[in-house]
């Protein structure tokens, strides 16, 4: 999957207007899991996604203790959006990454998240 593509489909899965409007769904909720995630899960994702998209996730992670309702709070407060809205762009864009990367990794990123993360990354994607 290239940029476009990945941009593309958020695009799509958010029912946003707008590239740009799909861009700031995607950083905001990949920096957001990059900073929930640990150690050197965010650089082992990055390494899986797009040139583009990558750079949300690069580094070492924060394991920071996020519920999930406190992961969308984020999402929303980094996008500047509702809460209600940040959840759909933040499931779209967890859907993308989900056909975006190997099985393996998503395995990798459902054990550190742990299953209160299931509304987002719970879904068996296509993969890579």
């Amino acid at each position: 999957m290239n940029d476009e593509q990945f941009i593309g489909e958020v695009k799509n899965l958010a029912e946003l207007d707008a590239d740009e409007d799909a861009r700031k769904a995607i950083g905001a909720t990949l920096e957001t899991l990059k900073e929930r995630l640990a150690g050197e899960e965010p650089s082992d994702l990055a390494a899986q996604l797009p040139p583009e998209i990558a750079p949300y996730v690069e580094g070492e992670g924060g394991g920071e203790s996020l519920s999930v309702e406190e992961f969308y709070e984020r999402v929303a407060q980094k996008k500047g959006v509702g809460k209600e809205e940040a959840v759909g762009h933040a499931r779209a864009v967890a859907t993308v990454v989900q056909t975006a990367v190997t099985e393996g990794e998503l395995d990798d990123i459902r054990s550190q998240l742990g299953a209160t993360y299931g509304e987002l990354f719970g879904q068996t994607g296509a993969s890579a």
